[in-house]
């Protein structure tokens, strides 16, 4: 029961980050951490696919990138809100044995920013 309440507390206060996530500053936020390996553009794929869309797809479903791993495409993960602030936290941990090289982004504040930039990219 006790575990049940602080999963319902992590989900409630990961929504109430999102609602406060600045698409302006997440545009910094994701050419600093993220611009490197992904792209903002439409079929643009690079080092990882493009996260265009990436709100409610599937994991490892983009059709033009042909590097996910198998633990990504297995995942069974549909991305959301809530998912992304999860991998952008700890993605080894939510994805093991994915290929990405990131460990991670601590501060809470800036993974709101850039879920928030990341959701408004259509």
């Amino acid at each position: 029961m006790s575990r049940l309440l602080l999963m319902l507390a992590g989900v409630l206060v990961a929504g109430a980050v999102h609602a406060a996530g600045d698409p302006k500053r997440g545009a910094d936020v994701f050419a600093e951490e993220c611009g490197d390996c992904h792209s903002a553009v439409p079929g643009k794929d690079k080092k990882g696919p493009s996260l265009t869309g990436v709100n409610g797809r599937k994991a490892g479903s983009v059709t033009s990138f042909a590097g996910y791993s198998d633990a990504m495409k297995s995942s069974g993960i549909t991305w959301t809100p809530e998912k992304i602030d999860a991998y952008l936290m700890a993605p080894k941990s939510v994805v093991p044995g994915g290929r990405m090289k990131y460990d991670g982004l601590p501060d809470a504040q800036r993974r709101a920013d850039v879920i928030a930039f990341v959701l408004q990219m259509k």
